[in-house]
């Protein structure tokens, strides 16, 4: 049953996914709130595949803040790379996972284009533009396959990736760290299982940190629950 249901998955959100990637190219046309609109509906599709096909429920615990804010979340498994972005996001929020911003296909390519004509300093695109001039602090480049290539195992805590810093820096926004369980039921490497994925949101960490207090602080929400 559950092999049947892998199956079902794949074909139902790969095969939906086409026609909405391949139509990012008509969103970016109208502006970056048309591209996040765009890519809401395609998260929203991914969680609903995930609850209908595969039995993936997901529990929200703590408490969002009101104001826009850079988000870093644990990484575990593809499902983190998208759901966050399920919930409509408000104007000035950034999504990061582990240390690496979350690049989804198409869309991400097409929003980072729109928000390099804004002024220095705004949108994810200069904020990947500073992480990488932080080379010589050891901040490398983000790679938009980062967060897979690094995803972490359930009950691991692996270090912040250094691409984190960067961002913080550049975005100078608070950053709201959280915690997920997702490699219990969604594993790297097998079959996906029905379960309950839960996202904790962490204590807001204000910017302009040192850098080695706002990762230990970061690091220690974002494992909350392993």
């Amino acid at each position: 049953m559950i092999w049947l249901r892998n199956w079902a998955f794949m074909l139902v959100f790969y095969s939906g996914s086409v026609p909405i990637v391949v139509s990012v190219p008509i969103s970016a046309l109208f502006g970056s709130r048309a591209v996040i609109v765009h890519s809401t509906i395609w998260t929203r599709f991914h969680r609903w595949c995930a609850r209908v096909i595969l039995g993936v429920h997901v529990r929200i615990e703590g408490t969002r803040p009101t104001e826009p804010a850079f988000y870093a979340c644990k990484h575990q498994a593809m499902f983190e790379t998208l759901e966050p972005a399920a919930n409509a996001r408000r104007p000035g929020d950034r999504a990061q996972a582990r240390a690496s911003p979350i690049f989804r296909p198409g869309v991400g390519g097409a929003a980072l284009r729109r928000d390099r004509r804004r002024p220095r300093g705004v949108g994810q695109g200069d904020a990947q533009h500073d992480a990488r001039g932080d080379r010589g602090q050891g901040d490398g480049p983000l790679d938009p396959d980062l967060p897979r290539r690094h995803a972490g195992i359930a009950g691991e805590h692996p270090p912040l990736k250094p691409g984190f810093a960067g961002l913080y820096r550049a975005l100078k926004m608070p950053t709201v760290p959280i915690a997920c369980d997702s490699g219990l039921v969604w594993p790297k490497k097998g079959l996906k299982r029905p379960g309950v994925i839960t996202f904790r949101f962490g204590e807001v960490v204000p910017p302009g940190l040192p850098r080695e207090e706002a990762e230990e602080r970061v690091h220690a929400a974002m494992n909350a629950l392993d």
